[in-house]
């Protein structure tokens, strides 16, 4: 049976790995140091708990490669857990071999620095704060080496050491602060160039399907005007009493209806009109929007709830936000037509619209690609419908945000920017 391909690695598991790296090398050298310490300089240590210590992070970071290659996600919490267990681990090798006149003691500022730079604010101090009690405890608490020049117990903190703390501590805490703020700024830029490709490409998207649209709405006017003509000419030919009539009459109220959408469509897509959206109402105006759908759809029973709060809710809306509704209230429709609860609410600045329906709900699979692709959750559809509808309201500065709703169902919730009243 073949094994199941790993999942991609997230930014928290790319880091985990990278640390990984980093803990092989460092102990690797750690180990060398000791070597050459003992052999060379004949350092008086404590041979097997060094050994000890140095083999149980070894031991550790096999688990971690060995955990890495799991499917499960790496989360911050996991990350931070790595990095204490680094700490704890410097600390009892620092204890073993001289403490707080270690030489190497200030590689403290090594985890410090990663956790600044990976983990979220909380996390990061907790790193900084765990590393200045282990160098504190160092300082009173560690097996004395002669060759660096220990404190001997009973005296005074050398000025040395004291002072070698006090910059530990300094370096720990600009370490924590910029390393952390630049990293989140590093952060934030590229979330916002994110978001700006992403709305880029849906703009360019829209753009395509708009034209197209223009395209095939021009190109269909003349076939629909020929059929128009030949199904005139057809009914003055053919027998009044006849049955053929009545379906030839039907075909031409069809055609007339098609010519009537394609020329609605044309009047819609004028920029003028456009440009400047009207400032209504927003329950007047959702409940003219649900009228019209109910015309659409008769089939269908629902419920209108609105929250009443303080003043009234003011929204920008024109004829695309009209039909980015009706496209979500037509998804509900098709989910399943009985019960759909429509419920409007306002906040200090925006404006939020929910629809739930019973139907089947959304599969996690695609959850996270609709709106954002033409991607459709119908057998027959091609997924353009949402697709348009989160690229519309976006544009109106709100949002459309899918729930699987605990009770069964899928929740839909719009949220518009609130306006000021006319």
């Amino acid at each position: 049976m073949q094994n199941a391909l790993p999942l991609p690695l997230s930014t928290p598991n790319r880091n985990l790995v990278r640390l990984t790296i980093v803990r092989g090398i460092t102990w690797t050298g750690f180990l060398l140091l000791i070597v050459v310490g003992i052999k060379l300089l004949d350092f008086k240590l404590p041979v097997a708990e060094i050994f000890g210590v140095v083999g149980a992070m070894g031991v550790l970071n096999i688990a971690t490669w060995w955990r890495l290659g799991r499917p499960r996600a790496v989360d911050h919490t996991e990350y931070l857990l790595h990095l204490l267990a680094d700490v704890a681990g410097l600390s009892l090798l620092f204890y073993f071999s001289g403490g707080s006149t270690n030489p190497f003691i200030n590689y403290y500022l090594v985890p410090i620095t990663i956790a600044a730079a990976t983990l979220p604010w909380r996390h990061a101090w907790t790193i900084a704060g765990c590393a200045m009690a282990g160098y504190t405890f160092l300082m009173f608490f560690y097996y004395p080496v002669a060759q660096l020049g220990h404190v001997h117990s009973g005296t005074p903190l050398s000025l040395h050491v004291l002072g070698m703390w006090l910059n530990f501590g300094l370096s720990a805490g600009l370490v924590t602060f910029f390393i952390y703020k630049m990293a989140h700024a590093l952060r934030s830029r590229d979330q916002a160039l994110s978001r700006t490709r992403e709305g880029a490409l849906r703009n360019e998207q829209v753009l395509a399907v708009a034209t197209q649209a223009a395209g095939t709405a021009h190109e269909l006017g003349t076939p629909l005007s020929t059929m128009a003509v030949l199904l005139k000419d057809m009914q003055h030919d053919t027998s009044a009493s006849t049955l053929l009539k009545e379906d030839i009459t039907l075909l031409r109220q069809q055609v007339d209806l098609c010519k009537s959408h394609l020329q609605r469509l044309v009047s819609n897509a004028d920029r003028r009109r456009m440009a400047e959206p009207e400032i209504r109402d927003a329950e007047a105006w959702l409940d003219d929007v649900v009228q019209r759908w109910l015309v659409i759809r008769p089939d269908v029973s629902h419920t209108l709830d609105v929250v009443e709060r303080r003043g009234r809710p003011w929204i920008a809306v024109d004829a695309t936000l009209d039909q980015a509704l009706t496209n979500l209230l037509n998804n509900a429709a098709d989910a399943n037509p009985e019960q759909i609860a429509i419920h409007l609410e306002w906040q200090e600045e925006s404006v939020v619209i929910d629809i739930r329906d019973h139907g089947p709900g959304i599969a996690l699979s695609i959850a996270d690609q609709l709106g954002d692709t033409f991607v459709s959750t119908k057998s027959k559809g091609m997924g353009i419908g949402l697709f348009l509808t989160h690229a519309t309201i976006n544009r109106f500065g709100g949002g459309v945000s899918l729930y699987n709703h605990p009770e069964g169902g899928t929740l839909t919730e719009v949220t518009l920017p609130r306006a000021t009243a006319p």
